[in-house]
């Protein structure tokens, strides 16, 4: 197996992106990136990284030259709400004609789905996305997979469910007083912990497979009333009120990901990239990162 990683360029070094960047930087990776903001930039940049700024095509040329050097690539950035894709229409030249790209990868969502009605879905099974930030990220998919089949770029794209990890996660919901119960009888998420993510994105640098589609979730789909009870069990907070979605008042983006309901499997990164989740089920996942909770926020 080749080793996962010696130069590595992001685009969006966010909080996916950073989960990898952490663990690959203890294997000596050389990793530099794009963001949008100059604090991030420079907190960035003190902590090692070499990161460009990056919006609506500004710094075009710093970040060409960070691009050049790099043998792998991953981009997080979200199609715009014009749609299109920021990185394929500045930077496709120089992804189609790069001389050492071994690897690209795509972060895309599950909610490319659309809705199954509760039934179980592949990476080949049909594709309706309903909402229109779905619908984009369907369509950027599209693209990158086509330079694959027209150019033979080392696309992999990779569809993740809800993602929570530290600083993100329901127990910060719970004590912050943001939870909420919302019931939609038979309604499942899907979710995975950042970690996961970021080993699963290692694992296919190391086994690359031009081409390729993995969804990135963990085992067990599970409705978020659900979640948030057991959240507010292992702070021992009262539960918030169980509302009917009808009632709801959710944005037009949080109605979305109540109209789709699907449970997606993730057999494929296990048996083509050989991956053991760290945290095969929210339970898991929640459990560890109570220890992390400071323990003046888990008083009340």
């Amino acid at each position: 197996m080749n080793p996962a990683c010696s130069r590595l360029f992001i685009f969006g070094m966010g909080y996916c992106a950073m989960a990898l960047a952490r663990i690959l930087k203890e294997d000596s990776c050389e990793i530099a990136g794009t963001c949008r903001e100059p604090e991030q930039r420079e907190a960035l940049r003190q902590a090692g990284y070499a990161v460009h700024l990056f919006q609506d095509g500004s710094s075009e040329n710093e970040v060409r030259a960070g691009l050049a050097r790099a043998e792998n690539v991953l981009i997080t950035i979200p199609p715009p709400a014009t749609g299109g894709d920021l990185v394929w229409e500045t930077f496709q030249d120089d992804i189609l004609h790069h001389p050492r790209l071994r690897w690209l990868g795509y972060l895309s969502t599950t909610g490319v789905y659309g809705n199954h009605d509760g039934g179980w879905v592949d990476e080949d099974s049909e594709l309706k996305p309903t909402a229109e930030h779905h619908r984009r990220r369907w369509q950027a998919e599209t693209r990158w997979r086509h330079a694959f089949q027209s150019h033979g770029v080392p696309v992999h794209v990779f569809r993740l469910a809800g993602v929570y990890g530290p600083g993100r996660n329901p127990l910060h919901k719970v004590i912050a007083g943001q939870a909420r119960r919302i019931e939609k009888p038979g309604l499942v998420f899907g979710r995975v912990h950042v970690e996961d993510v970021a080993e699963v994105l290692k694992a296919s640098m190391a086994r690359p497979h031009p081409g390729i589609i993995y969804n990135v979730c963990d085992d067990l789909p599970a409705p978020p009333a659900e979640v948030t009870e057991f959240a507010c069990g292992l702070l021992h907070r009262p539960l918030p009120p169980l509302v009917p979605f009808e009632q709801s008042h959710l944005s037009e983006m949080g109605r979305s990901f109540y109209l789709n309901n699907r449970r997606v499997s993730n057999r494929r990164i296990k048996e083509k990239l050989k991956v053991k989740l760290h945290y095969p089920n929210y339970k898991d996942g929640l459990r560890a990162l109570l220890k992390s909770i400071p323990e003046e926020l888990k008083k009340h």
